[in-house]
């Protein structure tokens, strides 16, 4: 029979190196949570600080959560607001850290656009723009948001011809229909989703195409080539086939 001693040392132990590690991974969960807390009182009070981080958000893998890159999530920002004006209306689909970027460049501007997160997880509904969206239910959405929105950014939470078919029909829901008038080319679209979507998303959306423009991911975690997909150009990206 093992003495206890013995069974002392059967145990794994960790080293210092690794100890470490997981103490910096659960101090950093431990400020980001505070921030966390911070940022819903902020939002309470309407005076929040800028600028927003997506640290304040942990990834769920699970639930294919992953989060742009500021640099990718601030240039897609910058696309839905170039040239928009206070009547500008923007919808922003399951793509919560370019929203949160959004708010950012937002933060100096006197007059903004109206702009709505459309997202599943409920942490964001921290934000006054939160509408809480289930790609499974493309249309349950309140019916004054029909065919009102100027410009649509969508980031398909899962690489599946369901998820994208549904919410491809969120987004053209969601867009104000063209207009004949050759000054107003109808509703400005972006999709952001894996490379080999590439062939549904130019059939789920009429006249887009992919563009220049790789968005990449915080850290490169994504493993899945990803592509961006508009039906217009701008100084970022051209478009392609």
């Amino acid at each position: 029979m093992a003495t206890s001693i013995e069974a002392d040392d059967d145990i794994p132990k960790l080293s210092a190196s690794t100890l470490a590690v997981l103490g910096d991974f659960y101090s950093e969960r431990e400020h980001n949570e505070k921030r966390f807390e911070d940022l819903k009182v902020e939002m309470e009070q309407q005076q929040p600080k800028t600028p927003l981080s997506m640290d304040m958000f942990s990834e769920d893998w699970n639930a294919s959560q992953f989060w742009y890159s500021d640099e990718t999530a601030t240039t897609l920002a910058e696309q839905l607001l170039d040239g928009a004006t206070a009547e500008t209306k923007i919808a922003i689909v399951s793509a919560p850290s370019v929203f949160v970027q959004l708010k950012n460049l937002l933060a100096s501007q006197h007059k903004t656009p109206k702009v709505t997160l459309l997202e599943f997880d409920q942490r964001f509904s921290v934000f006054r723009e939160f509408v809480r969206y289930d790609f499974q239910s493309p249309i349950k959405l309140p019916g004054e948001m029909k065919g009102t929105y100027d410009r649509v950014l969508c980031d398909p939470p899962f690489l599946s011809t369901d998820c994208q078919t549904k919410a491809a029909l969120t987004v053209r829901w969601l867009s104000k229909a063209s207009a004949p008038e050759p000054q107003n080319a109808g509703p400005q679209w972006i999709a952001c989703t894996g490379e080999r979507m590439e062939g549904l998303i130019h059939k789920l959306y009429p006249g887009i195409k992919t563009t220049t423009f790789q968005p990449r991911h915080t850290q490169d975690r994504l493993s899945n080539d990803f592509r961006c997909y508009a039906n217009f150009d701008c100084q970022i990206w051209k478009l392609g086939k």
